[in-house]
């Protein structure tokens, strides 16, 4: 069985050192939770909640299409944020309400973002890996970072792990 789900469209601006797109992402809308678990238990922590919000656990009793990526922002070793993309088009307007307190409606600007992909597993060694080489990228390219790495996970978890693309991401000023 083949699970298709739409992507969060962006535009390629510029290649930066060490294979680094610099992307242009449009304005979008997330639902978001934050978790305490550590970094290798967050995803699954803040899936949940997340999945039931898209599948009709919000006040309208709307589902909502699967999109990715699904976004992780660590804050400490302890603490992340976990936010799915909502389909194109649906504004923080359109988005049922949740019905857990802990899931919330963000709205996300534009933004420039550099990003830098690779295949495989996602797991904090690989994230931090990936973290160093496009923060000495952007660096290198002399970019002004802005806020934190974040990473995107694209694919379901019956994709074999050879096939997973993930990226590790960071706004630019």
């Amino acid at each position: 069985m083949v699970f298709v789900v739409a992507s969060q469209p962006y535009t390629i601006l510029e290649e930066l050192p060490g294979g680094v797109e610099l992307r242009h992402y449009p304005a979008h809308t997330l639902i978001s939770v934050d978790v305490a678990a550590p970094f290798e238990n967050a995803g699954t922590a803040g899936f949940r909640p997340l999945v039931s919000y898209i599948s009709g656990a919000n006040q309208a009793r709307q589902k909502i299409a699967m999109t990715s990526p699904v976004t992780h922002l660590p804050h400490s070793d302890a603490s992340h944020t976990i936010s799915f993309v909502l389909p194109e088009g649906m504004s923080p307007e359109d988005a049922p309400l949740p019905v857990d307190g802990n899931v919330r409606v963000v709205e996300k600007p534009d933004a420039t973002v550099a990003a830098l992909r690779w295949r495989g597993g996602f797991d904090e060694r690989l994230a931090q890996r990936a973290e160093a080489k496009l923060l000495s990228s952007v660096q290198s390219a002399g970019r002004t970072p802005q806020g934190s790495v974040f990473f995107a996970r694209y694919d379901p978890p019956m994709t074999p792990v050879f096939f997973r693309r993930n990226e590790a991401l960071l706004e630019i000023a």
